[in-house]
């Protein structure tokens, strides 16, 4: 699964780090590391973390694989 982060509306909420601490990690208090390919077995927490993104700014499946390209 392709996982794309939009950083400048990502306002570092940290929700999809709690829900998907593999994929998604803060360094200090508002700025978003993330995997942009999320391991086997992390797509149902990465699919809670969008869905918890309060400014929607996570982008997943194939709609992430050819933003990132």
């Amino acid at each position: 699964m392709h996982v794309v982060v939009d950083l400048n509306r990502c306002q570092g909420y940290a929700q999809c780090a709690f829900l998907a601490p593999r994929v998604f990690t803060m360094h200090g208090e508002e700025s978003l590391l993330y995997t942009p390919v999320a391991p086997e077995g992390q797509q149902e927490r990465v699919q809670r973390a969008v869905a918890a993104c309060p400014v929607q700014a996570i982008v997943v499946g194939e709609e992430a694989g050819a933003g990132a390209r």
